[in-house]
């Protein structure tokens, strides 16, 4: 039996990728350009499927483009080990460990500008105004 093949928008209704979305990924050589019906229809395989998935999942996860060729090239070679596979995930989680860092600080100057703010009420003395309004203010 013939395994099932997708047409484009039979792929997005399966993965959940949209096909512009699942159009850039070919441009990008993320996903590999399917075969073509004679009429020029793509056709897509379950490997196809499985490597959109992969693509949506390490998306969701906040890796960037560079990093998932990266890692789909080393799910290529299943033999290698996966010290590089890891080294990529830990430079992404020291991004993600310094953005939340910088988060956490945000909320702590929107805390106290807002608590600011509420001690008078008027705007003359709200400290919500006043911070945006300083060019000079550098906050995370």
């Amino acid at each position: 039996m013939t395994p099932p093949l997708f047409t484009i928008g039979k792929l997005s209704t399966a993965s959940g990728v949209k096909v512009p979305t699942i159009r850039f990924y070919e441009q990008s050589g993320l996903l590999p350009a399917p075969p073509r019906t004679a009429s020029d229809r793509r056709l897509y395989d379950d490997a196809a499927l499985r490597r959109l998935a992969f693509i949506r999942h390490a998306r969701q996860l906040g890796f960037d483009l560079d990093a998932i060729r990266s890692l789909l090239d080393l799910s290529d070679l299943p033999d290698h080990t996966c010290e590089e596979a890891n080294r990529i995930a830990e430079q992404h989680l020291r991004a993600v460990s310094d953005k939340i860092q910088r988060l956490k600080a945000l909320e702590r100057e929107l805390v106290r500008m807002t608590k600011a703010c509420a001690v008078d009420g008027s705007i003359s003395a709200c400290k919500v105004i006043e911070v945006l309004q300083d060019a000079e203010c550098r906050h995370p």
